[in-house]
C-alpha cells in the first residue's frame, strides 16, 4: 500500500538524500564536504535514535515555498494559493526559488556509472556540462528524475505494466533546449520510454482535488497512446473509470468527432482522453506551438478544468471548464496517487513527446495561480536549438543504449529494413 498522507514521516533514507544535496552545494570545498559527511552519520544516528519527526522535518529545508522579489518559480507561485506542489519535476531548471539540489541522474552506456545532474545555483538551471563531460564519448540514458517538492516521489524506469513490457530512458541528450539563456536538456519520449512511481507521498486520491501542468511541444507528437504526465494506478493496470487524472498530450482522437489536426491537451481519466465534458468538445481546437503549457485541475467530485497556452508568449487559454464526466466512474473520481510520467495508466508506451518541467499539486488552484505559473513559464524564456545533426557527409557510429554495442556505417549499408505494417 502506497505511504500517503499525514504519515510521511523522514526516513533515514530522506535524510541521507538531503544532506548528499547538501554536498553538491558545497561540493567544490572538501573541508566543508568533509563536515557534511560526518553530519550525515550524525543525521543517521539520530534517526534510529528516534530523532522527531518535527526536528527532522527543520534540517532538511531542501526547497523554498514563498515567493521572492528575485524570482516567483512554479512551486512558489503554488504554494502561495495554497495548493503546493506534491511532486515537481524539470530536467532543466529549479521549479523553486531556493531549490539547490538534483534534477535527474544520467547512465552511461559504456559502464553504466550514473551521476546526478544538479541545479547550478539556488532556483537556477541544469549542469549541463557535467553531463557533456560525464557523457563524454559513449551514450548516455535518463534513468530518474528527482523530486523538487521535498515529498520525495522521484520517478524510476516504468517496470512492466498491463499493456506494455518494461520501459527504458530516454537518450539524456536528444532534446537540447535553451532556457533564459542556458543550453540545457528536456526528456524525449519516444515509444518504450516511461518514468513512474507507484509508491508516493501526499499525491492525491479517492476524490482528493488535484492541479497539474506541464510544459512540452506541439512539434513531437503522435497518435499513439499515450503521452501522459500525472496521477495513475498504483499497480500499472487499467483499474477503471476515474483512476486516473492525468494531462495527455498528442494526436489521438478518443471521442470523436475532434476539431483540428491536434495536438490536443486532453483529459486522461482513464478509459478516455477528455477534451471537455463526457469526451467531445469541438472548441478544444488544439495547440500546436514549437512549446506548450498544458494544464489541467480537477476537484475530484464535480469538476473539471483543461487549459494550454504558447509556452513562450502569451496567457492561458481555458479549452474547457465543467462537469466531469457523468457515464459512470468519474464523479467522484478514484484516483490511487501513483505518477507516471510518458505512457498511460496501465503502461500503454507507444506514443512519442517531449517534457521539460511539470508539477501535480494538492488542492485546486486558482484562475489567478494559473495565470501566474503560465507568465513565470514565458519568463523562462523557453527557446529551441538550431539543429547541428546530422551532418550532411559525416560518418557516424550508431549505438544499441540497451547492449552498448556499435554499428558501423559500412555495416549500415548492408541492413534490409521491413517497414511495420
Amino acid at each position: 500500500m502506497a505511504n500517503r498522507g499525514a504519515d510521511a514521516r523522514p526516513s533515514v533514507r530522506r535524510l541521507l538524500r538531503h544532506v548528499q544535496e547538501k554536498i553538491y552545494g558545497l561540493e567544490k570545498d572538501a573541508s566543508k564536504t568533509l563536515l557534511c559527511v560526518a553530519a550525515a552519520a550524525a543525521l543517521a544516528l539520530a534517526a534510529f535514535a528516534g530523532t522527531s519527526a518535527a526536528s527532522a522535518t527543520t534540517a532538511s529545508a531542501v526547497t523554498s515555498s514563498a515567493p521572492s522579489a528575485r524570482s516567483a518559480l512554479p512551486c512558489n507561485i503554488y504554494a502561495a494559493g495554497n495548493t503546493p506542489c506534491v511532486a515537481a519535476y524539470s530536467t532543466v531548471r529549479a521549479l523553486y526559488a531556493g531549490y539547490y539540489g538534483p534534477l535527474y541522474q544520467v547512465k552511461r552506456a559504456s559502464d553504466d556509472a550514473t551521476r546526478q545532474i544538479t541545479t547550478l545555483t539556488p532556483g537556477g538551471y541544469a549542469d549541463a556540462d557535467a553531463q557533456a563531460a560525464f557523457c563524454a564519448g559513449t551514450v548516455c540514458t535518463i534513468t530518474r528524475l528527482y523530486d523538487q517538492s521535498g515529498h520525495y516521489n522521484d520517478l524510476g524506469i516504468e517496470p512492466i505494466g498491463g499493456n506494455g513490457s518494461a520501459d527504458v530512458g530516454s537518450i539524456a541528450n536528444a532534446l537540447p533546449v535553451i532556457v533564459n539563456g542556458h543550453r540545457v536538456y528536456g526528456l524525449s519520449v519516444q515509444a518504450g520510454v516511461g518514468y513512474r512511481n507507484d509508491v508516493t507521498n501526499d499525491v492525491p486520491i479517492d476524490g482528493q482535488p488535484q492541479g497539474a501542468y506541464m510544459v512540452t511541444s506541439g512539434t513531437h507528437v503522435d497518435n499513439l497512446c499515450c503521452f501522459d504526465f500525472g496521477n495513475a494506478e498504483t499497480s500499472n493496470t487499467d483499474t477503471g473509470n476515474g483512476h486516473m487524472d492525468a494531462i495527455n498530450f498528442g494526436t489521438e482522437c478518443w471521442f470523436t468527432p475532434c476539431t483540428g489536426s491536434g495536438p490536443w491537451v486532453q483529459a486522461d481519466l482513464e478509459n478516455g482522453l477528455f477534451m471537455g465534458g463526457n469526451g467531445v468538445n469541438a472548441a478544444n481546437t488544439g495547440n500546436a506551438s514549437k512549446f506548450v503549457t498544458a494544464m489541467m485541475n480537477n476537484n475530484g467530485q464535480t469538476d473539471y478544468t483543461i487549459a494550454d497556452a504558447n509556452a513562450q508568449s502569451g496567457g492561458l487559454h481555458v479549452e474547457y471548464s465543467g462537469p466531469l464526466p457523468d457515464i459512470g466512474g468519474y464523479t467522484p473520481m478514484h484516483q490511487e496517487g501513483s505518477i507516471l510520467l510518458g505512457t498511460g495508466g496501465d503502461d500503454s508506451n507507444g506514443s512519442d513527446g517531449s517534457f521539460f518541467e511539470g508539477v501535480v499539486t494538492a488542492g485546486y488552484p486558482s484562475t489567478a495561480t494559473d495565470n501566474a505559473v503560465q507568465a513565470s513559464v514565458v519568463a523562462a524564456g523557453y527557446q529551441q536549438v538550431v539543429p547541428s545533426f546530422p551532418a550532411t557527409g559525416t560518418d557516424y557510429n550508431i549505438t544499441n543504449v540497451n547492449s552498448a554495442t556499435q554499428v558501423q556505417p559500412d555495416v549500415c549499408q548492408q541492413w534490409n529494413i521491413t517497414p511495420a505494417s
